[in-house]
Order: structure tokens, then C-alpha cells, then sequence
């Protein structure tokens, strides 16, 4: 399995898999965290993900063939 695609079995991620999963730099995502435009889960000090919920975020966030 590809060091990349490693995290897919997670149900937490970090920042850093977050960016490589979403294909978006982290300055952009430590961004939407503080705007909280983004679903994030804290454990402690460190900001974790949780991939089903974030694609759940990308379902909803999509905009759709011919609406605008």
C-alpha cells in the first residue's frame, strides 16, 4: 500500500494527510479551521479530521450540474 493512500483506513487524520487527501495546501486548511468552515475534531492540542465526516462535507458542498 502507497505511503499516501496509507491513511485511507483511518477514521482520524491530521492536517497534513487532510491537505494530500483534499489536494489543498495546509496554510489553506489552518484557515478554514480558525473560520471553522471546515468540520475538525480536537484532541487536546492536535486538530484531527474525521474522513467520514468530511465526506459527507464534500457531498454537501458540491454544487451540482446546472445550479448556481
Amino acid at each position: 500500500m502507497s505511503r499516501e493512500k496509507s491513511f485511507l483506513h483511518k477514521r482520524l487524520i491530521d492536517i497534513n494527510e487532510l491537505s494530500r487527501y483534499l489536494g489543498i495546501k495546509v496554510h489553506t486548511l489552518y484557515t478554514w479551521v480558525s473560520q471553522r468552515r471546515i468540520p475538525y475534531v480536537k484532541c487536546g492540542r492536535l486538530t484531527k479530521f474525521d474522513l467520514y465526516i468530511i465526506n459527507e462535507w464534500i457531498k454537501q458542498n458540491s454544487v451540482k450540474e446546472g445550479t448556481v
